[in-house]
């Protein structure tokens, strides 16, 4: 005899086999094998949140190259005497105050960057000594006395024409103006820069606007070499021209030496405002083709930072805020 269900019977029926459905479904989301972590796939909840990280109508990317804190403390100076230093560079004034103590150990008490008063043609006779003595008047108020105040020209300054009216001005004020060839000036940039612990595994760039200049300490000597500066547009230099011979004289950097390179210029220092952390004295850049360059001048200095990133293969660039090749030329009075 059979046994007829109620209405009511069926109804429970469906309902408990609509709730098994439902919670076995929840089951198999959760362990992964529906749309789960297993085989890549991504909740909402997941992709709600990629999606806010990703940048508006771009695909999300891969992460650039991790970058990492460069911990090194140079060794402070023991009863030093402040000593400054005016640096006349292609696209200006630099001025630097820099303690000093007798084993060569220093440290960066000021700094002052300049407007561009040589490439832009902008320096007259007035102006410059204007500028000077402001220089000057800022160097004796911080405590450097006047037998301690030098006036370095940079090598790519020298290459420009109205150099020479700035030179004058400086000599009228009674100092004596110091040049340097290309060479002399990548030994300079490295006796400041590169830390003595550094020596055996590392090399040095300096982009300056005039020129660049790449060196390192090969038989216990300094060896530097020059190549383009990043203001090469104004010569209208090609790309491809620049490329080519930074790459080949960086490419002359012993291969032990190109673990890290230490970098400063005013490209670098641009570049490496992007990603500073605080105000840490060492920065770690980006790869150059990470970099979204503004401007003609960034765009060369990138060009001249790739090419030597290439043909190196070094992975650690490392810039250097309170280096300056004339803060070297003081450490060699």
């Amino acid at each position: 005899m059979r046994t007829r269900l109620t209405p009511f019977a069926k109804l429970l029926i469906v309902i408990v086999l609509v709730a098994a459905a439902f919670f076995g479904y929840r089951a198999l989301v959760s362990s992964g094998t529906i749309g789960g972590a297993a085989d890549g796939g991504n909740t909402p909840a997941e992709l709600t949140e990629q999606q806010a990280e990703a940048p508006a109508g771009q695909d999300a990317k891969a992460p650039s190259t991790a970058r990492q804190a460069f911990n090194y403390t140079p060794p402070a100076p023991v009863n030093g005497a402040l000593k400054g230093v005016v640096e006349l560079g292609a696209a200006g004034f630099n001025s630097f105050v820099v303690e000093i103590d007798q084993k060569k150990n220093w440290k960066l008490q000021k700094a002052e960057w300049g407007n561009s008063l040589v490439y832009d043609g902008m320096a007259s006779g007035k102006e410059v000594t204007q500028t000077l003595k402001q220089y000057i008047g800022g160097l004796l108020d911080y405590g450097v006395g006047g037998k301690n105040i030098h006036f370095v020209v940079s090598s790519g300054a020298t290459k420009v024409e109205s150099t020479q009216t700035i030179i004058k001005a400086i000599r009228s004020l009674g100092y004596v103006v110091n040049t340097v060839t290309p060479e002399q000036e990548a030994k300079l940039a490295l006796k400041c820069v590169l830390p003595p612990s550094y020596e055996g595994k590392a090399f040095v760039v300096d982009i300056g606007s005039g020129n660049t200049k790449v060196s390192w300490i090969e038989g216990g000597q300094a060896r530097g070499i020059e190549t383009y500066g990043a203001k090469y547009y104004v010569d209208n230099t090609s790309d491809n021209e620049v490329y080519l011979d930074a790459r080949s004289k960086a490419a002359q950097v012993p291969e032990p030496k190109r673990n890290t390179c230490f970098i400063i210029g005013g490209v670098p220092f641009t570049l490496a405002k992007e990603v500073r952390q605080g105000e840490e004295r060492y920065t770690t850049l980006k790869a150059p083709s990470e970099y979204q360059p503004e401007g003609a001048k960034e765009k060369c200095g990138l060009n001249i930072y790739n090419a030597i990133a290439d043909a190196t293969g070094c992975q650690q660039f490392i810039f250097d805020w309170e280096a300056n090749f004339t803060i070297g030329f003081l450490l060699t009075l």
